[in-house]
């Protein structure tokens, strides 16, 4: 890509997030959704702007981004809030998960879809949209016990995600004649070896860093261990988004003397998401929404209907004060690049299934990146005007 390109791309892509940032601030959208829309406009599926170049900055660019996404959920995961709100947490994103999986897994079998289709359909419906969440949740300036406790839910429900699955590839499997314990195995290192790895570098980083400017990480301390993370964790092939995650929760324990718990990243994750969100926007193949069909249809209703359920039975079992409770599910639409990964991969595992898995998944994504952070935003107002009533 010529150099003049780049800059000019960067230039206006910026600009373009500048724009999305300050009307969603005078229109009380979620700019993420603004942010999408806008790259759906210059991307394939719109006005075809972008260099064919630009492709190749999103892995790079969706990596450092939810890194970093990782390292602030991670940093929700203080003992003070686990005191507070960890029952909760544990309790919603665990209730999630389980009745996704059984809500989508029955619904779908129900109206004639093959069996192992729907379990692995429920399966990649449990993942969650972190970034959109957490971008929900900063831009409505939210405090107090439901964004806490939500923040808590994205920062560990895509681990209960990522196990779920693996067991729907064994179960699938062996209703399809095969046996294999490697997903199992497989989950086991990406869950484990992150955690580990998510140890390994927030306990020394809670020492090292933050000693320079009174309690304070300097932005190049947390550049460093952000991309410091993400590279490990790509080469062992572990979870990045569980070991920055780690990184962050060890940090914020242990950094005994940081008054800001590297809040630093803050400072520059704002320009990474911009380019993160509008290249994701540019990626979505919108054409996908006309091919979902009857089975994307009901992948969709059924998704809404078992994160509202899912949330409600968790709250009321982790205890949440009774006006918080419809408001888990909703705020738990988002959907994105988790799905899409764990989409492919069952689509390599079971080929038969593999059109039908990739178009209702890239369809539905399009459908909850979009609507998704609305129901985030809605959520987190009602809540807030119901204490306030």
């Amino acid at each position: 890509m010529k150099l003049h390109l780049i800059f000019l791309t960067l230039g206006a892509l910026f600009l373009l997030g500048l724009f999305a940032d300050q009307f969603g601030r005078r229109t009380r959208l979620p700019r993420v959704t603004l942010l999408l829309l806008c790259g759906i406009a210059v991307g394939s599926s719109g006005l075809n702007l972008l260099p064919l170049e630009a492709k190749y900055w999103y892995e790079f660019l969706t990596i450092a981004a939810l890194t970093m996404v990782a390292f602030l959920l991670g940093s929700s995961l203080s003992l003070k809030n686990l005191r507070e709100h960890g029952a909760t947490i544990l309790a919603i994103s665990l209730s999630v998960v389980i009745v996704t999986i059984a809500v989508l897994g029955a619904g779908l079998w129900a109206i004639g879809i093959d069996l192992g289709l729907a379990l692995l359909l429920g399966a990649i419906a449990t993942a969650t949209d972190p970034a959109a969440t957490q971008d929900v949740i900063h831009q409505a300036k939210a405090k107090g016990g439901f964004p806490d406790t939500l923040t808590g839910i994205v920062a560990i429900d895509d681990a209960w995600g990522v196990l779920a699955f693996s067991l729907i590839l064994i179960l699938v499997g062996l209703l399809n004649g095969g046996e294999s314990n490697g997903g199992l195995l497989d989950a086991a290192w990406e869950i484990c070896g992150a955690l580990a790895l998510g140890l390994a570098i927030g306990w020394p980083g809670a020492y090292l860093t933050g000693r320079l400017a009174k309690g304070e990480p300097q932005q190049t301390e947390a550049l460093g261990v952000v991309f410091l993370c993400a590279g490990l964790a790509l080469w062992l092939d572990v979870s990045f988004l569980i070991a920055g995650m780690t990184a962050g929760a060890v940090i914020v324990n242990f950094a005994r003397h940081h008054s800001r718990a590297f809040h630093e990243i803050e400072h520059f994750q704002w320009p990474f998401m911009i380019l993160f969100f509008i290249l994701a926007g540019a990626s979505l193949d919108v054409s996908a929404l006309g091919e979902v069909g009857l089975i994307g249809l009901g992948y969709v209703v059924l998704r809404i209907l078992s994160r509202i359920i899912g949330g409600w039975i968790g709250a009321v079992i982790g205890g949440a004060p009774r006006e918080q409770r419809p408001g888990f599910g909703i705020a738990l639409l988002p959907q994105a690049g988790v799905a899409l990964g764990i989409a492919l991969i069952a689509a390599e595992e079971f080929p038969a299934y593999a059109e039908a898995i990739l178009t209702v998944t890239i369809g539905a994504t399009v459908v909850f990146e979009l609507l998704g952070p609305s129901g985030t935003l809605l959520a987190l107002r009602k809540t807030a005007a119901a204490k306030s009533a």
